[in-house]
């Protein structure tokens, strides 16, 4: 593993970036030492150098879409359900890959959407809170790195919603084998319910109602960290909302009409409430579900979105960055400090004025490697 020296470069330092530097690489992490007179030299040019984007809610089955999300600087991502746990173990630790973390199955209910329509086995399914047990031992097992609820909405045709004990007895269970819990809600509802059951993190947000007062107060009382998926949930809207039939019902009950604008109001109700919000983009090649974004190209639209809902650039820039390794235990990255490992994306421009300059990508580094 060679040395890489990257000269005339800034990088984020709080919520600026620094004078133009020199960063070093070597041994897989970026080095305070000086270089030896062999390492490849690299000229920013001015340009940015950011830590490697982690991308906190994919769904990954195939190696071109790691590929795919490394071309576009995402070197950490946080898989949010397989059902396939033997082919996203033959795709974890992938050399000069990105990093990926796993939830392995995520928990529903028996005869729950994720095992009648998707696929996913009986063995993923919870019975009832004193089975919460059990199946947070089974996926503590079998490596996951988090543990992962369903909490569905009763009201949408076709779902079979765990109850709110189950969803709490889960979220002690996890907590009492130092796992940490991401919701998937679906609704203002079931995000009271993710939050009353005390989980550390929901991933979605509302989209049938803008989230009132009672749930700023819920997270206040205890802060929990927000992973929105804007750019899933504007396509849930576009491709769901927009279907003739939820038209027709939506004049008749208002409850069930889709709003993009509820996704951006979930997201501000957070900020309000001092909560991190974190970018995650529920990136799938799955037909079953209702859009498809694109692996790592989507991030940076997310990022964009994360900006519009209230995000100053910067701190867009940490959520898929410093913010998304703490949250995740990732000591070992989420920014350009020596002694981490050297996951790194030279842009070109300054992501802390115009977000959208993280999409001019010069190069990826994963563990002190340039990928090609």
């Amino acid at each position: 593993m060679g040395t890489t020296v990257i000269t005339n470069v800034r990088v984020l330092e709080g919520s600026r970036l620094s004078e133009p530097t020199t960063v070093v690489f070597a041994g897989g992490r970026i080095s305070s030492a000086a270089a030896p007179g062999d390492a490849v030299r690299v000229d920013a040019g001015g340009g940015t150098l950011l830590p490697g984007f982690i991308d906190a809610h994919v769904h990954v089955e195939r190696p071109d879409q790691l590929d795919d999300a490394a071309t576009w600087g995402v070197t950490t991502l946080c898989d949010m359900g397989s059902r396939e746990p033997g082919v996203l173990a033959s795709l974890r630790g992938r050399p000069g890959g990105p990093t990926l973390l796993s939830a392995g199955y995520p928990a529903s209910a028996p005869g729950a959407p994720a095992v009648a329509r998707m696929g996913f086995p009986a063995e993923s399914t919870v019975a009832g809170p004193d089975d919460a047990v059990r199946f947070v031992a089974e996926r503590q097992a079998a490596g996951a790195d988090y543990l992962k609820i369903l909490v569905e909405d009763g009201r949408i045709p076709g779902s079979k919603p765990l109850d709110p004990q189950t969803v709490a007895a889960l979220a002690t269970a996890a907590r009492d084998a130092g796992l940490t819990t991401i919701a998937h809600v679906v609704s203002a509802d079931t995000l009271r319910t993710a939050l009353r059951a005390q989980v550390d993190v929901i991933t979605h947000t509302a989209l049938d109602d803008d989230p009132g007062e009672d749930v700023e107060q819920l997270v206040r009382r205890r802060p929990v960290v927000l992973v929105p998926t804007l750019t899933m949930m504007q396509g849930v809207v576009t491709r769901v909302g927009g279907r003739f039939a939820l038209r027709v019902i939506g004049l008749l009950l208002p409850r069930t009409r889709l709003r993009y604008a509820n996704a951006e109001a979930t997201v501000r109700v957070f900020l309000r409430a001092g909560s991190t919000v974190l970018a995650g983009t529920d990136a799938n090649d799955d037909p079953t579900t209702p859009y498809q974004p694109e692996h790592g190209r989507s991030l940076h639209e997310e990022l964009e979105r994360l900006v519009r809902a209230g995000l100053p650039p910067a701190d867009a820039l940490r959520s898929a960055t410093c913010d998304a390794a703490r949250v995740f235990g990732l000591s070992d990255r989420g920014t350009i400090t020596p002694g981490l490992r050297a996951d790194a994306v030279l842009v070109d421009g300054d992501p802390t004025t115009d977000i959208s300059s993280t999409r001019n990508i010069v190069g990826v580094w994963i563990g002190g490697e340039r990928y090609r």
